[in-house]
């Protein structure tokens, strides 16, 4: 009996010794992390506005004056109603693509190496960002939902 004690202990021992390891390790990352933000937050106070003012030079074509609520209902028109006149052609563009595909699947005896390859990668990319959106849609994690 006092051997399974002891042995129970024991093990206790070894977890708490790990959970405290764990905590150690954490905390001085979280010291890492503090000291890097306060590094970049010291970085954006100093140069922050130097940089705000010379974006908006150079860019100031783009900004519409007097910026009103109105102004900005007409220009997000223009912008919704630009992108609907445009979908003929990305449609055109489209089928095109698809014409394409369907022209090296039939000859796609005459395909390169070279080309199959960059096919897979393109595959794996689209793939890729699959999974990516996945994980952020489920709050950033691996296993599964938050309930």
């Amino acid at each position: 009996m006092n051997v399974a004690i002891e042995q129970s202990v024991s093990c206790n021992l070894e977890i708490v010794n790990f959970v405290g390891f764990i905590g150690v390790f954490m905390a001085s990352k979280l010291q890492q992390l503090q000291v890097k933000a306060r590094q970049a937050s010291q970085l954006v106070s100093t140069h922050g506005s130097t940089y705000y003012k010379q974006l908006m030079e150079q860019n100031k074509k783009y900004v519409q004056e007097p910026a009103t609520v109105e102004k900005c209902n007409e220009l997000s028109k223009q912008l919704f109603y630009t992108r609907l006149a445009s979908i003929p052609v990305r449609y055109e563009a489209f089928w095109k693509e698809v014409d394409y595909v369907k022209h090296v699947w039939k000859n796609r005896h005459d395909l390169k190496v070279e080309d199959a390859a960059i096919a897979a990668l393109f595959g794996l990319e689209c793939f890729a960002w699959y999974c990516t959106g996945e994980i952020v849609g489920r709050g950033f994690t691996f296993t599964g939902y938050y309930p």
